[in-house]
C-alpha cells in the first residue's frame, strides 16, 4: 500500500509541473519586503552547545544540567534569537541523573559475551577475502556494553558508570583460523578374506590423525573394500548362525508364597502375562520393586531392546521341589507380603519379545502350536501343587510360622558387615536365536546345534549408593581470633547406608570441608609470632682478606670496612607486646619457636661495618734550638740551663695505641737566661768627629725577647747586657770600597763534640781599589772573609720517653659519690672512675735511659691519669626451645630410633669480665619407639553358599540338574583397623585400597563332576639348580570315588618343575655423580667462629654410580643379590678456587711537580691470575704490563728547594787601567740547588729540582769604578707592582752610596723605574683546586671509610706554579673543602647456606632415580668478592630398585559361550611385571608375590577390570571396530607458532564388512575429539618420487615423517604427470618439467631459431666443482638428476658448472674477453701489491713518549680469566 501511495504522489507531481513553473515566477516577482521574510526563515537556525555538569542538592535523579542555545546564520555567525523560529527552540535545561561517590558500589559496567568473529572483509565493501589462508583471516568481534544496577541489572544511564570508569571498548580484534583438513594415516595391509570359501571381503582401514577443524574437509571413509573368492565351497554353504543377545536386567524370581497364592489363569489368558509382573512389592521386605526399576533403568543403559529367549518364554510355575525353592527364599530373596499378587517376571519379558521377534514366530509356528498344548497340562500339575500347598500350610499354627520366620531372618541380620553385604540375587536371561547372514532372524531350527547355549544365570541385583545426612559441622580448627592470618578449617561428614552393587551409583563426597574463623568477644586473639636477633657479633675484616693477604701473616690490628653476624630465631609474642624486638633486654628474653611460624622476610643476618683506623701521631719537624734558658723561669735559683727545641703535633692520634713521638729535647747549658736582647737591625754607618768619610759607629735597634723568640716588655731585659755599638768605616773618595758583610751561613753543626765544631762564615767583596796614594788599602783576600763559633754546646741530647698507658683498674681512693659518671662510650656505658699508669724515663739520644736529672723536670710528662671502667656485661642465652619434633609414627618400616633436639640461642656476648656463655647450647635425645602405623584395611568375611537360579526358574532350561551348576556366592565385607579393631565402612573407602568384590561366580558340581581342591605352593629349593619342587591337590568330595576323576592324565594332583637356576651378575648404571665432598668437611675460622666465605668447598671427595643385579633372565633384582651396596666410589678432587695475585705497592714515586699540586703514582703487578672461581682481578692495565696504579695528589713546597749562590769572586779584568786598577772585569760565583730545611740549606740536590726562572747569574760583567769615583752598593730587590696590573704602574729599585765620589766626579742614579707589565715583571695569583684523589684508606684497611683528599696551589697569571705565601699575601678567599669521606666497597666473597639435606629419590624405583641436595646464597658477592659457584646443587644416584607393577595381559578372542556369535565375554589376566623403569623395555613377568607390597592397580587405575562383554560378529554383520588409541596430542600452529586456539587429539572406530551384499546396511564410521594439554606442533609438506617416464608418486608427509591424506594445501600439490609437445625424439633430449624439450646432463641444447631443440651435442667442458653434489649445465633449462623430483628445491649450496668458451658458430663467447680483461687487472694488482710489500720500508721518527703519569685504572677487556 505505501508503495502504492509512493507511485501516486510522484504520478501526481508530473502532472502538475507546469502549474508550478508558473506558480515560481509569480513568487519570483513578489515584493521584496515578503521575499526577505521567506529567505530570513529558511536561513535562520538553533545551535546548541553539549550538557553541562548535573548540578542538584542531592545525589540521585533529581538534578538538572543545562547547555547554551543560540541563533546562528547558516553561514556560521550569531544573530539575536528573534531572527529563529521561537518554536522550534531547543530546550536548554533537562533533568539528569546527579552521581556521587558513592554510587559507584551501586553501578557497574555489565560487559556482555563477544560474539562470532566476523572478517574484515565482510565489513568493508572495497576488501576482499584472501584466496590462500595462511595463518588465519583477521576479523573482528562485538559486544554490547551498558550501565546497570548491581543489585537488580536493571539498565541505567551510561553516564552514571562513565562518571567513575571510561566505558570498555565494544569491539576487538579477532582471528579467523584457516580451516583444517581432516588428516588421516596410510591405509593397514589387507586383512585376510572374511570366508574360507565363496564371494567375501577383504578391508584396510586407516585411522584419524586429526580432526577436521574451522569449515575443513571432512574425514574421507576410513575403510576400504575388495571382493576375494579363496575357492568354490565343498558341499553348501552355511547361511544360518546361532547368536546370543545380551543377558537380561536382573530379575527376583517369585517366592513360593507368592506363587501359591496365584489363581490358575484361564485357558485364554495363558499367553498374556501376569498383572503381578507389572506390579511389585513396595516395601522394604520385598525388593522386587527395585529390581523392577533397576531392569528398566538397565534397559536404557544397554541402550538396545533386551531379546528373551525362546527357551526363556515359558515361565516359572511351582515344583515338586519345595526344598529348594525354600533355600532361594531363605539367601537370595525376601518372602512378600500376604495377599499380593504373585511376580512374574518372565511373562513381560516374553510378551515384548515376541513383538519384536514376530518373523520367527511364523517361522516356528508347529513348534508353538505343540506347547500350547502341554500347557493345559501343566496348569493341571499346577492346581494341585497349590492345592497341596493350602493343606500343609494350615497344618502348622501360627506360633510355629512366626518361631520359623524369626529363624529364618535372625542368621543373616547378626551376620558381620552384613549392612554392608546385604545383596540379592536374582537371575537374568537372554536371548538365543538363528540369524541369517543378512541378518534376518529365522527359526532355531535352522541352526543346526546340538547343545543350546545357556540362557539363565545368577546376577546380583543392582543398589545405588545411599548415605546419610551431614552431621553437625565441626568445631573450628582455630580456636582463636587473628583477622590477617589464615583461617581455620571446619568438617562435617556422612556415613554410608547402603554400598552400590553391580554398577549402581557411586557414593558421593563423604568429606565436606570449609573455611571458618571464630569471633566475638570471649575468643582470645592468636599468638602473634614475629622475628628476633641477636646482637651484632664484633666486626671482622680478616673474613674480607684475600688469600695472599691472609698468607701475609699479621692480621692483628685490621681496620676499616669488615662483616659482622648475628642469629635469627622467631619468638612469640603477645599482641600488645611491641614489634621493635631488637633491644634486648633481660626481661625480652623468649623461647625460640619453629621459624616456619614466622612469616615475613627474615631480617638479615650478615651486614657491613666499620672498624675505626686508628690515627697514628703525626708531628711537625723540629724547630732551632732555641737559647740558652732556665728550667723555670720562675725559680732561677739553680744554675742549671737547658736549650730547648720543639715540635708539634699535627694529627691528633684517635685509637692509637702506641706512644706518640716525644715533642721537645733539651741539651743543659751555662749560663741560661731567660729573657735577651735581640738585634733587630743596624743603623747606618755614622763617621766621628761628623767626617763625611773615615771611621764611625753603628748603633743597633734592639727588641727584648724571651726564650721563645716573643717580644716582651723591654724591662724583662734589665739583668741582659745590652749590645753595644759597632764600629764602621764610610770610605773616603780615594779609599778601598768594600761591599757590606752578608749574613752569617747557617751553623755547620747542630752541636759541638770532640771531633765536630759548629762554625758560621760571612763574606764581603771588593767593589773598588784604593788611588794610589794617600786611600787606605784594600785588605787581604783572607780578610774578606770570618768564621766564628757556633752551637758550641756539646751534642748530648735529652727527652722525656713515655711507654703505654695501663688498664683501666678501679681507683679505691675514689668515693661512691664519684661513680655517677653516666658517660657512655659506644655501647657500653661507664659505670665508674678507674685509674691509669704508665711509664715515664728520661733518655740521652743514641744511649738510653739516664738519671731523671738529665731531663727538664718541669717538662716531665704526667705518670697517672683518670679513665671510666666500663660497665660488666654478663652473658644472655634464650631459654631452650621446644623439643623438635619426632617422625612421624607412621612411617612403616622405619627401625632406626630417631633423635630430638633442642637448643637456646646465645643473644648476648659477655664483655668486661662479664659471666661467661653456657658451653652446652644444644640438647638431644632418643625419640620413644614409634606406635604402630594407624591403618585401615578391607576385612573379608567367608563366601556364603553357592546360589543357583531356582529350579522352578531353569527346569525348562535343556541339560540342566536341579542341585548343581553354576550360581553366584556373596560374601560380606568389614573395615578394621591395622590393629583389627572395628572401623567405620567410611575409613576404608578413604583410606585403604580398592574394596575387595561381593561377589564371586561359583559351582556346584554335578554327581559325576570331578572336584578337585586349589593347588598347593610350590615345595622349597633347598639349593639353586639342583633338583625339583612341586605342589599337589587332591580329590574332593564324591569325586574320590568316581573312576573318570583317577584320570590324572585329565586330572593331575601333582606337579614338578626344576628348580630355577639363579645367577646374577652386577654392573654399573647411569652416570658419575657430582663430587661430593664428606660431611663435616667445613672448617672454622681461626677465631672458632666460621669464616665467611671459608666452606671448605674443596678437595677431596666421592663420586658415586649405581649398580644394577640382573638375573640369568636379565631381569633386574634387588642389589644385594649380587653382594653388592649399590654403588661404586671413587675419589674425586674438587679444585681449590685461586685468588688473584699481585705484586707489593711499590714506592711512591716523587711528586711529579716540585712546586706546587702534582701527582705520585704507586703500583701493583699482575702476578698470577684466578682460576676455579677465585677472586677476580682488579681492573688492570694491560697496555702497560697489567699494572693497577694508585694516585694522589701531592704538593711540594715551593720553598723546599733553594738556589743558593756563594760570594762573587775576585774580580778578573778583561780591559784593566793598570794604573788605577779599574776598569771592565768579569765576576763568577757558584749557584748550586739546595735541599732547603728548617735549619736552612742542607745539602746539594739536582738541578732541575729548583726554579731556573729563580736561578742566580753565575757571572757578570761590571765597570770597577776607578779612585774617586763613586761606590754605590748593589741594587736592592724590586718593589711590588701595585695590583691589578697595569701599564701606568711602576716599580723601582735602589741603591745607597757607599763612597763618596771625589772632586769633580758625579754619583750615577740610586734609584731605578720600569714600567709593570703583566706576566714579565707583575703577576696576578690565583687559587687552583686539583682533582679528588682516589680514596685512600689506612694501610691496615681492606675496605671501607676513607678519605679523598685534593690540593691547594697558588697559580700565577702565566701559569706557573708558585709558593702559597704570594696568594695569601694577597688575602684570597680559601673555600674549598680538602678532605672529603668517601667508601671503598668491601670485597665479600659470596656466602652459601650449609647443603640441604638429600631430597628423597626422584624415583621410587628403577635405574634414573636420584639423590639431590641444593643450597642457596646467604650473601651474593660484593665488590671484588670471590663470585658464587655455579654449582648451587648435587645429585648422586639412588639405590637400584627393580620396578614392581601389575599389567593386564592382552584381551582374549571374544567367545560367546554355545554360539557362534552374539555378545560374549573376553578375559584377561593380571600378573607382575619387573622392568628398570626406563620405559625402553617392557618387562618381564614375575612372580606375583614379589608384587604383594604394592597397591593393586594398574597405570594408577584402582579399578581392576579383568572381564569385559564384547560382541562377536555374525558372519556376514557389518560392525564397527574397537575406539583406536587416542591419537597424540597436536596443536594447531604455523611453522611452529602456536596461534592460540589450543590442541586436539582424536580417536576413530572403522567399519569392517564381511559380506558384499550387506555393505549397505553398515553403520556409519565415528570419531570422537577432545582438547588437551602439550600438543606437538605438526608440519604438512608434500614429497615427490622421482619421475617415471612422465608420471611421479607425490604425496603428504607430516613432519614426524608419517605419510598421510590430507593436510598439506591442495593449491599448492606438485604436478603428477607432464608431456612435451611435440613430443621429444631427438637423440639425448628428454621432456622437462617445464614441458619443454632438453637435453640429459652433459649434453648442451642447440636450439632452432623458433626455440625448439634442433640436437643435443657432446662438448668439452671445464668442469669448476662448488659445493653440492647436483650438476647444471649454463645452457641447459634446468639442473636433472634422475634419483629426484625435478622440482626446484630451495636453498642448494653450489653446483658444478660447465662451461663452453665457443659459440654454436666456433667464435670465442664475448664473456671469454671479459674473463680474459679481469685476469689482466689482477694480474697488474697483484706485481703492485707485491712491489710495495718488498720495497725497504723509511725509519720511523722516533716518538718522544709522553711521559706525563696515568691517572689511576684502565679497565680491561680483553681477558676473560682477569
Amino acid at each position: 500500500m505505501g508503495l502504492r501511495t509512493v507511485w501516486r504522489l510522484g504520478g501526481s507531481s508530473a502532472l502538475t509541473f507546469p502549474f508550478l513553473w508558473r506558480l515560481l515566477v509569480f513568487l519570483c516577482i513578489w515584493e521584496l519586503d515578503a521575499h526577505t521574510a521567506v529567505e530570513t526563515k529558511s536561513t535562520y537556525i538553533w545551535q546548541t552547545g553539549l550538557w553541562g555538569r548535573c548540578m542538584g542538592s542531592e545525589c540521585g535523579p533529581g538534578g538538572s544540567q543545562s547547555r547554551a542555545v543560540w541563533c546562528a546564520h547558516s553561514e556560521g555567525w550569531t544573530t539575536l534569537h528573534s531572527n529563529c523560529n521561537q518554536t522550534e527552540r531547543p530546550d536548554s535545561q533537562q533533568s539528569c541523573f546527579r552521581v556521587c561517590d558513592w554510587h559507584k558500589e551501586l553501578y557497574d559496567w555489565q560487559l556482555g559475551a563477544w560474539n562470532q568473529c566476523v572478517p574484515v572483509s565482510m565489513r568493508s565493501a572495497g576488501m576482499q577475502r584472501p584466496t590462500v589462508c595462511t595463518r588465519g583471516e583477521e576479523g573482528i568481534q562485538m559486544r554490547e556494553v551498558g550501565c546497570v544496577q548491581k543489585a537488580n541489572g536493571k539498565p541505567a544511564e551510561d553516564a552514571i558508570c562513565e562518571y567513575f570508569e571510561t566505558k570498555p571498548r565494544l569491539e576487538q580484534a579477532c582471528l579467523i583460523p584457516c580451516p583444517r583438513d581432516c588428516v588421516v594415516s596410510d591405509f593397514s595391509p589387507w586383512t585376510p578374506c572374511s570366508k574360507t570359501c565363496g564371494m567375501g571381503l577383504q578391508n584396510r582401514i586407516r585411522i584419524i590423525l586429526a580432526p577436521p577443524l574451522f569449515g575443513g574437509a571432512v574425514c574421507p571413509n576410513l575403510t576400504e573394500f575388495q571382493t576375494c573368492q579363496p575357492g568354490p565351497c565343498e558341499g553348501e554353504e552355511r547361511f544360518y548362525s546361532l547368536r546370543v543377545g545380551p543377558w537380561g536386567p536382573c530379575s527376583v524370581p517369585l517366592t513360593r508364597q507368592a506363587r501359591q497364592a496365584d489363581k490358575p489363569p484361564r485357558e485364554s489368558e495363558s499367553d498374556k502375562p501376569s498383572k503381578g509382573g507389572d506390579m511389585q512389592s513396595g516395601n522394604a521386605e520385598n525388593p522386587s520393586k527395585g529390581g523392577d526399576k533397576h531392569s528398566r533403568d538397565g534397559g536404557k543403559q544397554l541402550g538396545e531392546v533386551d531379546k528373551q529367549s525362546k527357551l526363556g518364554v515359558k515361565q516359572t510355575r511351582p515344583d515338586k521341589q519345595h526344598k529348594e525353592e525354600d533355600k532361594w527364599s531363605k539367601d537370595g530373596g525376601k518372602p512378600s507380603r500376604d495377599g499380593e499378587k504373585p511376580f512374574r517376571p518372565n511373562r513381560k519379558l516374553g510378551r515384548s519379545n515376541r513383538k519384536s521377534d514376530r518373523p520367527s514366530r511364523l517361522a516356528d509356528r508347529p513348534k508353538r502350536q505343540k506347547k500350547a498344548k502341554n500347557k493345559e497340562k501343566r496348569e493341571k500339575m499346577r492346581e494341585n501343587v497349590r492345592e497341596r500347598l493350602r493343606e500343609k500350610g494350615k497344618a502348622k499354627d501360627p506360633e510355629t510360622r512366626e518361631l520359623k520366620k524369626k529363624k529364618k531372618n535372625r542368621n543373616p541380620q547378626n551376620r558381620p558387615g552384613r549392612k554392608f553385604g546385604d545383596l540379592q540375587i536374582g537371575y537374568q536371561t537372554r536371548e538365543v536365536s538363528c540369524v541369517h547372514k543378512s541378518g534376518i532372524v529365522e527359526a532355531l531350527s535352522l541352526c543346526s546345534q546340538q547343545t543350546l547355549p545357556v540362557t539363565l544365570q545368577a546376577c546380583v541385583m543392582t543398589k545405588d549408593c545411599y548415605v546419610t545426612e551431614w552431621s553437625e559441622w565441626s568445631a573450628c580448627s582455630k580456636e582463636c581470633y587473628d583477622p590477617n592470618g589464615p583461617k581455620g578449617e571446619r568438617t562435617r561428614t556422612r556415613k554410608v547406608s547402603q554400598l552400590p552393587t553391580d554398577g549402581g551409583k557411586d557414593c558421593p563426597e563423604l568429606e565436606e570441608k570449609e573455611p571458618c574463623s571464630l569471633q566475638g568477644d570471649g575468643v582470645p586473639p592468636c599468638a602473634v609470632y614475629s622475628w628476633k636477633t641477636t646482637e651484632w657479633t664484633e666486626c671482622r675484616v680478616d673474613v674480607l682478606l684475600s688469600q695472599q693477604d691472609r698468607r701475609r701473616g699479621n692480621q692483628t690490628g685490621l681496620c676499616g670496612g669488615g662483616i659482622q653476624t648475628r642469629e635469627v630465631y622467631c619468638v612469640q609474642t603477645s599482641t600488645d607486646t611491641p614489634l621493635n624486638l631488637s633491644s634486648i633486654r633481660p626481661k625480652e628474653v623468649l623461647r625460640p619457636v619453629d621459624s616456619d611460624l614466622c612469616l615475613g622476610i627474615p631480617p638479615n643476618t650478615t651486614q657491613l661495618c666499620h672498624i675505626s683506623c686508628p690515627v697514628e701521631c703525626e708531628v711537625s719537624s723540629w724547630s732551632a734550638w732555641g737559647p740558652c734558658t732556665y728550667e723555670n723561669c720562675q725559680d732561677q735559683a739553680a744554675k742549671k740551663g737547658f736549650k730547648l727545641r720543639k715540635r708539634k703535633l699535627i694529627t691528633d692520634p684517635m685509637g692509637w695505641t702506641g706512644n706518640c713521638p716525644h715533642l721537645m729535647e733539651a741539651i743543659p747549658c751555662e749560663d741560661p737566661s731567660c729573657y735577651d736582647w735581640l738585634v733587630v737591625k743596624l743603623e747606618e754607618c755614622i763617621p766621628d768627629n761628623e767626617k763625611e768619610c773615615g771611621p764611625g759607629t753603628q748603633i743597633p735597634q734592639v727588641q727584648c725577647v724571651n726564650n721563645d723568640g716573643e717580644y716582651v716588655e723591654r724591662q724583662f731585659c734589665r739583668d741582659a747586657i745590652l749590645p753595644m755599638p759597632s764600629i764602621c768605616e764610610v770610605p773616603c773618595p780615594k779609599d778601598c770600597a768594600l761591599s757590606p758583610w752578608t749574613p752569617w751561613s747557617l751553623c755547620s753543626h747542630t752541636c759541638s763534640g770532640k771531633n765536630t765544631e759548629g762554625k758560621q762564615t760571612r763574606a764581603r767583596s771588593i767593589l773598588a781599589y784604593n788611588a794610589g796614594e794617600g786611600g787606605i788599602l784594600c785588605p787581604n783576600i783572607s780578610a774578606l772573609q770570618e768564621v766564628r763559633n757556633c752551637n758550641d754546646h756539646p751534642c748530648t741530647v735529652y727527652h722525656w720517653q713515655t711507654g703505654p698507658w695501663g688498664q683501666c683498674i678501679e681507683d679505691t681512693s675514689i668515693t661512691a659519690t664519684n661513680m655517677s659518671v653516666g658517660q657512655t662510650h659506644g655501647d657500653s656505658a661507664a659505670c665508674s672512675v678507674g685509674m691509669q699508669t704508665r711509664k715515664v724515663i728520661c733518655v740521652r739520644v743514641n744511649v738510653g735511659q739516664v738519671t731523671p736529672k738529665k731531663c727538664p723536670e718541669s717538662l716531665r710528662p704526667d705518670t697517672v691519669r683518670p679513665c671510666l671502667l666500663p660497665c660488666k656485661r654478663d652473658c644472655i642465652v634464650s631459654p631452650y626451645s621446644e623439643w623438635s619434633p619426632c617422625p612421624s609414627t607412621c612411617q612403616a618400616g622405619v627401625k632406626t630410633k630417631r633423635k630430638q633436639y633442642r637448643k637456646r640461642i646465645i643473644i648476648q656476648l659477655p664483655a668486661n669480665g662479664g659471666q661467661d656463655c653456657p658451653e652446652m647450647l644444644t640438647q638431644e635425645q632418643e625419640c620413644e619407639a614409634p606406635s604402630v602405623c594407624q591403618g585401615y584395611r578391607w576385612k573379608t568375611h567367608k563366601w556364603r553358599r553357592c546360589q543357583l537360579v531356582p529350579w522352578s526358574v531353569r527346569q525348562d532350561s535343556p541339560g540342566a540338574q536341579e542341585t548343581c551348576g553354576p550360581g553366584l556366592q556373596v560374601r560380606a565385607v568389614s573395615c578394621r583397623k591395622q590393629d583389627g579393631g572395628q572401623a567405620d565402612i567410611e575409613a576404608c573407602l578413604k583410606f585403604a585400597s580398592p574394596m575387595p568384590s561381593l561377589t564371586q561366580p561359583c559351582q556346584l558340581p554335578c554327581q559325576e563332576d570331578c572336584q578337585l581342591s586349589s593347588w598347593s605352593k610350590f615345595s622349597p629349593c633347598t639349593v639353586n639348580c639342583v633338583g625339583v619342587r612341586t605342589r599337589k591337590r587332591m580329590l574332593v568330595g564324591k569325586s574320590k570315588k568316581h573312576d573318570q576323576c583317577k584320570n590324572y592324565q585329565m586330572y593331575p594332583l601333582s606337579e614338578t618343575q626344576y628348580c630355577p637356576c639363579n645367577k646374577y651378575n652386577a654392573q654399573p648404571v647411569g652416570n658419575w655423580s657430582d663430587c661430593i665432598l664428606p660431611e663435616g668437611s667445613r672448617i672454622e675460622g681461626q677465631l672458632g667462629i666460621r669464616v665467611q666465605g671459608d666452606i671448605k668447598e674443596c678437595g677431596q671427595g666421592y663420586r658415586y654410580q649405581a649398580m644394577v643385579c640382573y638375573d640369568q633372565d636379565n631381569c633386574i633384582v634387588e642389589t644385594s643379590r649380587c653382594n653388592s651396596h649399590g654403588y661404586i666410589e671413587e675419589a674425586c678432587i674438587i679444585p681449590c678456587p685461586s685468588d688473584c695475585k699481585l705484586s707489593e705497592w711499590s714506592n711512591w714515586s716523587r711528586c711529579s711537580k716540585s712546586c706546587g699540586s702534582g701527582v705520585k703514582v704507586r703500583s701493583k703487578w699482575l702476578r698470577e691470575k684466578p682460576y676455579n672461581g677465585g677472586r677476580p682481578c682488579p681492573k688492570l692495565d694491560h697496555v702497560n704490563q697489567a699494572q693497577v696504579y694508585e694516585v694522589v695528589p701531592c704538593l711540594s713546597d715551593c720553598g723546599q728547594y733553594v738556589w743558593v749562590a756563594e760570594p762573587w769572586s775576585v774580580w778578573k779584568f778583561s780591559n784593566l787601567d793598570l794604573k788605577d786598577n779599574c776598569g771592565e772585569g768579569v765576576q763568577t760565583r757558584m749557584v748550586r740547588c739546595m735541599l732547603n730545611t728548617i735549619d736552612g740549606p742542607s745539602e746539594q740536590v739536582e738541578d732541575y729540582l729548583c726554579d731556573p726562572e729563580d736561578m742566580p747569574l753565575g757571572a757578570r760583567k761590571s765597570q770597577l769604578p776607578c779612585p774617586e769615583d763613586c761606590v754605590l752598593s748593589e741594587w736592592g730587590a724590586w718593589s711590588p707592582c701595585a695590583l691589578p696590573c697595569s701599564g701606568n704602574s711602576t716599580r723601582e729599585r735602589n741603591a745607597y752610596l757607599l763612597r763618596q765620589p771625589g772632586e769633580q766626579k758625579e754619583c750615577p742614579p740610586t734609584k731605578e723605574i720600569e714600567p709593570c707589565k703583566l706576566n714579565s715583571n707583575c703577576f696576578h695569583y690565583s687559587y687552583n683546586i686539583t682533582d679528588w684523589s682516589t680514596c685512600q684508606l689506612s694501610e691496615r684497611a681492606v675496605c671501607g671509610n676513607g678519605v679523598k683528599t685534593r690540593m691547594l696551589d697558588c697559580v700565577r697569571s702565566d701559569g706557573k706554579s708558585v709558593d702559597l705565601k704570594f696568594c695569601k699575601k694577597l688575602g684570597l678567599e680559601r673555600k674549598w673543602q680538602m678532605n672529603t669521606s668517601c667508601v671503598v666497597e668491601c670485597p665479600v666473597n659470596c656466602q652459601l647456606s650449609d647443603w640441604s639435606p638429600w631430597s628423597e629419590c626422584t624415583h621410587t624405583c628403577g635405574l634414573a632415580g636420584k639423590l639431590w641436595r641444593r643450597r642457596k646464597v646467604i650473601q651474593a658477592p660484593q665488590g671484588d668478592g670471590r663470585p658464587c659457584p655455579s654449582q648451587m646443587e648435587q645429585w648422586k644416584p639412588c639405590l637400584v630398585k627393580p620396578c614392581y607393577s601389575w599389567r593386564y595381559s592382552a584381551w582374549s578372542d571374544c567367545k560367546s559361550e554355545g554360539a557362534k556369535c552374539g555378545e560374549g565375554v573376553r578375559f584377561r589376566n593380571v600378573s607382575c611385571f619387573v622392568s628398570d623403569g626406563s620405559g625402553q623395555q617392557d618387562g618381564s613377568l614375575v612372580e606375583d608375590e614379589l608384587c604383594a607390597d604394592i597397591e593393586p592397580s594398574v597405570d594408577g587405575d584402582a579399578h581392576i577390570v579383568l572381564k569385559e562383554i564384547c560382541i562377536v560378529p555374525c558372519p556376514g554383520d557389518c560392525y564397527l571396530m574397537d575406539w583406536t588409541v587416542w591419537s597424540p596430542c597436536q596443536l594447531n600452529c604455523i611453522s611452529g607458532d602456536d596461534l592460540g586456539f589450543g590442541s586436539v587429539q582424536v580417536r576413530s572406530r572403522a567399519v569392517v564388512a564381511q559380506d558384499p551384499e550387506n555393505l549397505l546396511q553398515c553403520p556409519e564410521q565415528e570419531m570422537e575429539a577432545r582438547p588437551c594439554t602439550e600438543g606437538q606442533c605438526f608440519e604438512y609438506k608434500w614429497r615427490t618420487g622421482p619421475w617415471r617416464g612422465s608420471s611421479r608418486l607425490v604425496w603428504c608427509q607430516r613432519s614426524d615423517g608419517l605419510n598421510v591424506t590430507g593436510g598439506c594445501p591442495v593449491s599448492a600439490k606438485p604436478m603428477t604427470d607432464h608431456s612435451c609437445h611435440p613430443p621429444c625424439t631427438k637423440p639425448r633430449s628428454l621432456c622437462t618439467e617445464a614441458g619443454v624439450c632438453g637435453c640429459e646432463e652433459g649434453y648442451t641444447e642447440v636450439m632452432t631459431s623458433d626455440g625448439l631443440l634442433d640436437q643435443c651435442t657432446v662438448i668439452p667442458v671445464l668442469e669448476i666443482p662448488t659445493t653440492g653434489d647436483n650438476k647444471a649445465d649454463v645452457k641447459t633449462i634446468r639442473a636433472f638428476n634422475p634419483t629426484q623430483p625435478a622440482v626446484s628445491t630451495p636453498g642448494r649450496v653450489g653446483r658444478t658448472w660447465f662451461l663452453q668458451p665457443f659459440g654454436p658458430d666456433g667464435k670465442l663467447k664475448t664473456w671469454v674477453y671479459g674473463v680474459a680483461a679481469g685476469a689482466f687487472v689482477l694480474l697488474v694488482f697483484i706485481i703492485s701489491m707485491t712491489y710495495l710489500a718488498c720495497k725497504k720500508p723509511k725509519k720511523p721518527q722516533r716518538r718522544q713518549m709522553n711521559n706525563r703519569l696515568k691517572p689511576l685504572t684502565l679497565a680491561y677487556d680483553g681477558d676473560a680469566d682477569m
